[in-house]
C-alpha cells in the first residue's frame, strides 16, 4: 500500500506568510505558478480551535485549487503529518519577506 503524500507549503501574501498543508503540490500549466491541491486542515470538532487556522479554512472555503506565484514561495516540504495551518503576521521594518512587485516576463512592443 502506497502511503499517501503530504506537503507543507509556505508563502508570502501580503504581509504575511502562509502555512497550509497540501496532498499535492506541482508546476501549474500557467507561466510562473505552482498549483497546490486538496488542502488539509484539522478537524472542526475539536476542543481548542485555533483562530489562524479556523481563518485559514474560511478564507479557502470552496477552493478546489490554488495557484501561487513562484516568487511568493518560500519553501515546500514533503511532511509525514500534519501540523497546524496557521499565518504568520509580518511587522515592523527589515521583515524577513518583502513582496516583489516585478514582472517574471514582459512581452516586447510589436509582438
Amino acid at each position: 500500500m502506497t502511503k499517501e503524500r503530504l506537503y507543507r507549503v509556505r508563502f508570502a501574501n501580503q504581509l504575511s506568510v502562509y502555512e497550509v498543508y497540501a496532498k499535492s503540490v506541482g508546476p501549474s500549466d500557467m507561466f510562473g505558478f505552482i498549483e497546490i491541491e486538496e488542502l488539509v486542515f484539522g478537524e472542526t470538532a475539536a476542543l481548542v480551535v485555533d483562530p489562524s487556522e479556523e481563518r485559514l479554512k474560511i478564507e479557502f472555503e470552496g477552493v478546489k485549487r490554488s495557484y501561487l506565484p513562484l516568487h511568493a514561495i518560500l519553501r515546500i516540504d514533503e511532511v509525514e503529518k500534519r501540523g497546524a495551518a496557521k499565518i504568520v503576521e509580518l511587522k515592523g521594518k527589515g521583515s524577513p519577506v518583502t513582496p516583489y512587485s516585478t514582472t517574471l516576463y514582459t512581452p516586447h512592443e510589436g509582438e
